[in-house]
């Protein structure tokens, strides 16, 4: 479809939206469908789970509306979902107070918010999230509002609908002088939230409080209009178009909310806990919209330090936004940063960003206290992955131990600003993992705020994450090196269980050339054992252990394979690697290869291109690299 042909189809799905009828018209709707009439908050968490909800291994919920924005916040994104979300959405007491973000910069806040205003403009335009106003409404009201309060239980017994909320000033005198109180013929329309065109979605941001209005959140008169109505308060002469009237029915934000002025904020004491504002000379005006703020945690400290804002601190709920903690999802950060710029043709070779995040991830984990786990045990726990000597069970724990961990650290945004340096530099099509690592080093230097001492245990970290994209390097060479790595370790791990089986039930092994029976082979099990650093006295137990998983794999129905086991796994992997690395240091760190070793070196390079996503650039530093770091 070309696009003008697009252009064409898109203002038939415009028109297609637009709807008017009369109320009467209207209440057929709300019968048909009661789901129309529903609260702002309801309307949103129900946005949230009509994106999909996928239960991990857990039980826990995974809420998918976030997934592409937001990651490596499960946990947190779950609790705001259902703490507060769902409650206000059951018309609990939590829909009466602000939802207050409240974390370390570059964590995710003002994200979380952008999604719930984007999610809500698309939601309106379907016919789930479908919603209707009285025409010509400057506050875009429920039509319902027109029913009196003395016909609203018997409208409620028959419809199902609870209606909370009054006509603002502007409807009420509508429907007196133009309509004579036939309510039955106002007009009623289909709206679409837009936070452009100031539909249903409203943003409040402090400035300079000596000429900030508090006009900005709850309109203003419009002089011009005085002489011809000749009163303030004569609805006519006031305009309606604050931030509070404009995100009626929808969600309403408040950015840097601490910062601003006392003034301002004494106006959401009576919106969150009754429902209404005070603007002008009018009686109190009815809204129903999501109170949602963010802020840092020095402003929220400041904030309930003061005694006065005790009435205010206690309307607010406060959802801590940490940082993320985990490995894979950091990289996913960094990776979605870069797709955004126009530099994502600069090739970032595998692992650069992967160390990227594991610095940034130590910088944000507290020392524990449990023995026998230090900050890279902790760092591979929290990303799932399996660490000797410690279950799963254990991550609990550590995330008990420390409430407020994830609260400070470096942000995505400093890394990807150093990200960014290395990417920019002329001379480069790719850059890699110590490209990234120099830049983040150089950026401690021009960092204002990092003290020497903050900047020593910086540079330690730096340091970690280097000698840990040491070992990936190594691993990624050595892999290349094994011709049919996949094969190579399938006979391995064959071989090991066919002596582990023997050991365990006490048997002889069958030798395949002779059929002589023999001993199992403790010399090859102890060799792969012992690669991950299993004891002599535990050898029994771990042995013991894979069988137990051949077995519970058996009874599901499943096949046992090189990748059942993560620990036996990189037993295997280690195994192999030990065997070739003296083919891998001579072939890698010879200055003049013969033609044999010229032949492999091109063979490795060709893989790691193919199969393991470098380019020729990247491919050839991580072979030199790697030479290197196996002849110290």
């Amino acid at each position: 479809m070309g696009f003008m042909e697009r252009l064409s189809s898109y203002r038939a799905e415009e028109e297609a939206l637009r709807w008017r009828g009369t109320f009467a018209d209207y209440l057929e709707l709300v019968r048909q469908n009661p789901n129309i009439a529903r609260t702002a908050h309801a309307r949103i968490y129900d946005m949230i789970v009509a994106a999909g909800v996928e239960t991990d291994a857990d039980g826990k919920p995974h809420y998918k509306f976030f997934e592409k924005e937001i990651f490596g916040l499960s946990d947190t994104i779950e609790r705001l979902v259902e703490e507060y979300f769902h409650a206000a959405a059951r018309r609990l007491d939590v829909r009466k107070r602000i939802l207050l973000l409240m974390g370390p910069v570059s964590g995710g806040k003002s994200t979380i918010v952008t999604l719930l205003k984007r999610g809500l403009e698309q939601y309106s335009r379907t016919s789930e999230g479908a919603l209707y106003a009285i025409a010509g409404c400057p506050m875009h009201e429920e039509p319902l509002h027109l029913i009196p309060n003395e016909l609203r239980p018997e409208f409620e017994a028959e419809f199902g609908v609870k209606i909370e909320g009054n006509l603002c000033p502007s409807c009420r005198l509508r429907v007196d002088e133009e309509f004579g109180g036939r309510i039955e013929d106002v007009p009623v329309e289909r709206i679409v939230f837009s936070e452009e065109r100031r539909v249903g979605i409203g943003t409040f941001s402090p400035s300079d409080p000596k000429s900030q209005d508090i006009a900005d959140l709850t309109g203003s008169v419009d002089f011009s209009t005085i002489t011809e109505y000749g009163s303030e308060s004569d609805p006519r002469a006031y305009r309606f178009d604050g931030e509070l009237n404009k995100a009626n029915r929808g969600l309403m934000e408040f950015q840097e909310m601490l910062k601003c002025d006392e003034k301002f904020l004494w106006h959401l004491l009576s919106l969150t806990q009754e429902g209404n504002f005070k603007a002008g000379r009018f009686a109190l005006i009815s809204a129903d919209e999501m109170i949602i703020a963010h802020t840092n945690e020095a402003e929220y400290r400041s904030f309930i330090a003061n005694k006065k804002n005790e009435a205010l601190q206690s309307r607010m709920i406060v959802m801590p936004i940490p940082y993320n903690l985990r490995v894979d999802d950091e990289v996913k950060i960094y990776e979605k940063l870069v797709q955004q710029s126009d530099l994502k043709n600069v090739h970032i070779a595998p692992h650069a960003l992967r160390t990227a995040a594991i610095f940034s991830i130590l910088t944000r984990l507290k020392e524990s206290k449990k023995q026998g786990v230090d900050l890279m045990k902790k760092l591979y726990l929290y990303n799932g992955q399996a660490v000797e000597g410690l279950k799963d069970s254990d991550v609990k724990e550590l995330k008990a131990e420390f409430p407020d961990e994830g609260m400070s650290g470096l942000d995505p945004r400093y890394i990807i600003n150093r990200i960014s340096t290395a990417l920019i530099r002329r001379d480069t099509q790719c850059i890699n993992a110590l490209d990234v690592l120099r830049a983040i080093k150089d950026g401690l230097d021009q960092h204002p705020s990092i003290t020497p001492e903050d900047r020593e245990r910086l540079l330690n970290f730096v340091a970690m994450a280097r000698r840990e994209y040491d070992e990936m390097a190594k691993t990624e060479v050595q892999k290349a090196f094994v011709y049919s790595f996949e094969e190579s370790a399938k006979t391995l791990l064959d071989n090991y269980l066919d002596n582990v089986e023997a050991y365990c039930n006490w048997q002889k092994i069958k030798d395949p050339l002779t059929g002589e029976e023999m001993d199992p082979d403790e010399k090859l099990m102890r060799s792969i054992e012992e690669q991950i650093g299993i004891s002599e006295n535990a050898k029994r137990a771990f042995r013991e252990e894979i069988l137990i998983r051949i077995s519970t794999y058996a009874r599901r129905g499943k096949k046992f394979d090189y990748h059942s086991h993560e620990r036996l796994r990189e037993a295997i992997e280690k195994k192999l690697f030990a065997d070739l690395k003296d083919v891998v240091k001579i072939t890698t760190s010879t200055k003049t290869p013969d033609e044999q070793q010229l032949k492999k070196i091109n063979e490795v390079t060709r893989r790691l291109i193919d199969e393991h996503g470098y380019c020729p650039v990247c491919a050839n530093e991580l072979l030199r690299y790697t030479g290197s770091l196996l002849n110290r």
